[in-house]
């Protein structure tokens, strides 16, 4: 009788050592995972949301650079039409930056803007010879990398894929919109003098269909 009093009476003892290991076990393991977590800030650079490609804060960052970069390198349009016409593959070397397309080449021009026809408008500029029509793209569809390709400093292999690489395009088009040509009425240029700083691509000497940066109008 008295050993299975005694056998009885362990029972609990070794229930409750049990317990305290399971306990201590699991404040070992909670205590390893405290260790290996890292806290992120909703907003800091750590946010995987944040790590992601915005098209839009692309475009607002990288436009004001482009801006800066293209109205620094500019070349006065009679200047850039004679040295084409000199050379146009040295022009290219000299003025633009190489694509795989034609050069990208930054221009500035003072002239008088034709009648709004799809997305652009004619401009007639003093001393240019008559055979060179220049466009100038004005919404509301802006057509082209231009912009994205003007300074050589974006690079396909700087994105992800080429899905990425076209809407850092487009959104470097698009702020130029709001920054530009959102407070230009181009039902009511025609007529109008405007000082234009841009960019266009050098396929044909004879066309030039000038994305731009600036445009005054006088």
């Amino acid at each position: 009788m008295s050993t299975q009093t005694s056998a009885a009476a362990a029972k609990p003892g070794s229930s409750n050592l049990k317990t305290m290991i399971g306990a201590a076990l699991v404040v070992v393991v909670v205590g390893a995972i405290a260790l290996d977590t890292t806290v992120v800030r909703i907003g800091s650079e750590n946010d995987v949301r944040q790590q992601a490609f915005s098209p839009e804060s692309y475009g607002a960052d990288q436009f004001p650079k482009i801006q800066a970069a293209v109205t620094d390198k500019a070349v006065a349009a009679g200047e850039l039409a004679s040295a084409i016409a000199a050379d146009k593959k040295a022009a290219g070397e000299k003025f633009g930056v190489a694509t795989s397309t034609g050069p990208v080449m930054p221009v500035s021009f003072t002239g008088v803007f034709g009648e709004h026809k799809s997305n652009y408008n004619e401009v007639k500029i003093d001393g240019l010879p008559p055979e060179i029509v220049v466009r100038v793209q004005t919404g509301p569809a802006i057509n082209g990398t231009d912009l994205r390709d003007a300074t050589g400093t974006i690079e396909f292999g700087q994105f992800t894929n080429q899905i990425q690489f076209q809407d850092a395009g487009s959104a470097i088009n698009n702020e130029m919109k709001k920054s530009v040509l959102a407070s230009l009425d181009t039902a009511a240029l025609s007529g109008k003098t405007a000082s234009v700083v841009g960019v266009f691509k050098l396929i044909n000497p004879k066309n030039w269909l000038v994305t731009p940066v600036k445009v005054d109008v006088k």
